[in-house]
């Protein structure tokens, strides 16, 4: 099952690199975040669909995986299936990560969401459906557990790990290179651009940061000094969704599977089991790390495939 999950997680990346559709039309989104070191943080998006106060369906907030953008294939797909439905979708791209500068984000700064929910572009919109896939899928759990915005209505997070230590070590196990080395490249892209344009601070000079090899180290030596935590393993804790679930204040979906190379089936299910009733939990046999077959049906609704699956669960949870 491991190596199956390999080989679809693989595949799914190269396939989404060479068949995804084209970018759904889009116009650019512009909003500040306030840090409370770096002032007004630029943020940016790309902002499809309906106008607002037009006929429609809902808002999706969607929000990409650690190293990811708005650009990530899986966010075009989900945006081609909210298209379908006549429902507008933000994809956001969390501070840094449109490569243009200013900062970095880590795993549990739901500041961008709440910046982007609060920002005058989407004022006229509602209901809002927050949906994320890796990382983002733990950053829009903490959301829903914050009491956010009173439009937020239902989220769904895939493949998230949900307890941040437990994600670290199995990002950096060594039969997980792969995905670390290319975890990594694209966190030292972002961290190259924020040098260029610094907004904060850095806490290591850019070749310091090069030579960094996992993901512990990341979080030790960049994440943890520009966010005031002790450590990464104070980072881990203080952070992590997994004890907050609970307080879970919205209707929530966690999809996860069986042979999840990057957030192992292991490191989910003893908070998995304990799920409040405001979360719904599917397990897909077949399956990678945001890798699923082509006619994934999670029972809502006849659309096949995952982006479908999940606006569609986001329309029965939004009413």
């Amino acid at each position: 099952m491991r190596f199956a999950g390999h080989l679809r997680t693989v595949g799914e990346l190269v396939r989404r690199q060479l068949l995804a559709p084209p970018a759904p039309p889009s116009r650019e989104w512009n909003g500040p975040v306030r840090d409370p070191l770096a002032g007004d943080v630029r943020l940016s998006g790309r902002l499809s669909g309906r106008l607002p106060g037009e006929c429609g369906g809902p808002l999706v907030l969607a929000v990409h995986g650690l190293g990811g953008s708005a650009d990530s294939r899986y966010l075009w797909e989900l945006a081609a299936a909210a298209g379908r439905r006549d429902w507008a979708i933000l994809r956001l791209n969390l501070r840094g990560a449109d490569r243009r500068g200013g900062d970095f984000h880590h795993g549990g700064l739901t500041a961008d969401l709440h910046a982007a929910l609060a920002s005058p572009a989407l004022a006229g919109y509602g209901p809002i459906a927050a949906v994320g896939f890796s990382l983002g899928g733990h950053t829009v759990l903490r959301l829903a557990c914050e009491g956010a915005d009173s439009r937020l209505r239902a989220v769904a997070a895939v493949c998230p790990p949900l307890d941040l230590a437990a994600g670290q070590q199995a990002i950096d196990r060594p039969g997980a290179w792969i995905y670390r080395r290319y975890v990594l490249r694209h966190l030292k892209q972002i961290y190259r651009a924020v040098a260029a344009r610094p907004a904060v601070p850095l806490p290591l000079p850019v070749t310091a940061a090069e030579r960094i090899a996992t993901l512990w180290d990341w979080d030790e030596a960049v994440v943890a000094p520009r966010y005031g935590f002790a450590g990464a393993a104070d980072y881990y804790a203080r952070a992590s969704v997994a004890p907050r679930l609970a307080a879970l204040r919205v209707p929530a979906l966690v999809v996860a599977t069986q042979g999840d190379p990057m957030v192992p089936a292991a490191t989910l299910r003893p908070w998995l089991e304990l799920a409040p009733d405001a979360m719904t939990v599917r397990w897909v046999e077949r399956g990678g790390h945001v890798a699923f077959p082509r006619r994934l049906s999670l029972g809502y609704g006849p659309e096949r495939g995952l982006a479908g699956q999940l606006l569609a669960w986001c329309g029965a949870a939004i009413g």
